[in-house]
């Protein structure tokens, strides 16, 4: 029965699928509905450019913070590793204070992995809008293609 119904369902979303992706506007009919898709790949390029922009904007306040949020790591690393030192040979008050140090700067480490892991992810969404404009630079270069060719049909040189 599951053969029966992938052999029936994967031509169909094939079908599906082509006939979605081959849209051609190839007659002076289909002017307007070239006009239609052409605006919105024009619009849909523009908020793209203004997503990608914002992107890289926060890609480097993100590269700021995480230099200074691993600076702030590693020097509250260094004061704990120094307190605990100062702790194995003294007091219970030098303990106690070798262990808020310790936590402190397991908070500073877990705020610079955080910061890290923010930018990576800014990262990938630049990478993602990318790829996304340039797909639909290409299909715009299509839509232009399209249109000098109903042009040529209408006023032939």
């Amino acid at each position: 029965m599951k053969k029966i119904i992938h052999s029936i369902a994967l031509p169909f979303l094939f079908f599906v699928s082509q006939s979605a992706n081959c849209q051609q506007y190839k007659t002076v009919e289909d002017t307007l509905k070239l006009q239609k898709e052409y605006l919105d790949v024009s619009t849909d390029i523009a908020g793209i450019n203004q997503k990608l922009s914002d992107a890289q904007e926060n890609l480097k306040k993100d590269q700021s913070k995480v230099v200074h949020k691993d600076s702030d790591a590693q020097t509250s690393a260094e004061s704990s590793s120094n307190q605990a030192s100062k702790a194995t040979n003294g007091t219970v008050k030098d303990a106690r204070k070798a262990k808020r140090k310790a936590k402190a700067a397991y908070t500073d480490a877990k705020q610079a992995r955080s910061a890290n892991e923010t930018m990576i992810s800014e990262e990938k969404k630049i990478k993602k809008l990318s790829n996304e404009l340039q797909k639909k630079q290409e299909r715009l270069q299509e839509l232009d293609t399209m249109r000098a060719a109903i042009n040529k049909l209408v006023h032939p040189s």
